[in-house]
């Protein structure tokens, strides 16, 4: 970490925090490999190996006034929403995209914003399975690496269309809120992507059932900053950097992860959560 960077750190010790335990990869040499569960079935399979580490989580609350996509990687977000029912793929393509698409736009100043996936998940195994849905994540991830964010436009467009999008920046952001009431279990752990050193991610092999991609799963490092936003709202998004195609310096990738909040009571409502991925095209 840099002196700059250093100097540019939140006032941490200001903060409200949680002392949390987080899953970290091991780099061995070896490519760990991530098969994600099913819709309404089993977990997913983690191939590699991790380590359990306690980590301070800050509340970011204080500081969401400030926070960028391009310096910290995340950002909070008011975005309210004519949805009552996230279940519905209609409604959520006709009534949902499109506003999401003008949030991205308007935070990462786009001239155009795509959504390609969408992600429900539920901190319930009987919504999982009722739902057809799928759990939280527990291990620190970035959803793309240098080599699947423009292999995700190549997948997703036409390739002329595909190539001459690629002559230009581009960037994927995650849209993540609450679709039932206030997070109160398995909130979301975000890293500052200033603390994050190249050699903490590990590229990880992708398999699923309808295409191998690839995700970087992270290594430890004590330099790493975490925050949270506790009790998100169903009025509020938090906006993820999952990657860029600059070079420039602003935040490529932002680390996340859900983890057990050790303050939640044992009366909590479980976690219905969505994710939605974004291209940002400039």
């Amino acid at each position: 970490m840099t002196a700059e960077t250093a100097d540019t750190l939140p006032p941490l010790a200001r903060l409200p925090r949680v002392q949390a335990a987080l899953n970290f990869v091991v780099d061995t040499g070896e490519k760990p490999v991530n098969i994600p569960s099913q819709p309404g079935g089993d977990a997913g399979i983690n191939l590699g190996s991790y380590a359990t580490h306690l980590v301070a989580i800050h509340d970011a609350r204080p500081l969401a006034g400030g926070l960028s996509l391009d310096r910290e990687g995340f950002a909070l977000a008011h975005a309210e929403t004519a949805m009552t029912d996230f279940f519905d793929p209609d409604k959520v393509r006709e009534v949902y995209n499109p506003k999401i698409e003008r949030l991205v736009c308007a935070a990462t100043g786009a001239r155009r914003a795509v959504v390609f996936d969408h992600t429900l998940r539920a901190d319930s195994e009987s919504t999982r399975r009722e739902k057809k849905v799928r759990e939280p994540v527990q291990r620190v991830h970035n959803d793309y690496t240098v080599r699947s964010g423009p292999q995700r436009v190549r997948d997703l467009f036409p390739p002329a269309e595909a190539e001459a999008l690629l002559l230009h920046r581009f960037a994927i952001v995650n849209v993540w809120r609450s679709i039932r009431g206030a997070v109160e279990t398995m909130p979301l752990a975000l890293c500052d992507a200033r603390t994050v050193a190249p050699g903490d991610l590990v590229a990880s092999e992708r398999r699923a059932r309808d295409r191998v991609g690839e995700t970087y799963r992270v290594q430890f490092n004590p330099a790493q900053r975490w925050f949270y936003f506790p009790h998100l709202r169903m009025d509020e998004a938090v906006l993820i950097k999952s990657y860029d195609a600059a070079t420039d310096g602003r935040a490529r990738f932002a680390p996340h992860t859900a983890f057990e909040d050790p303050n939640t009571p044992a009366s909590a409502a479980p976690r219905q959560s969505m994710e939605s991925r974004l291209f940002a095209f400039f």
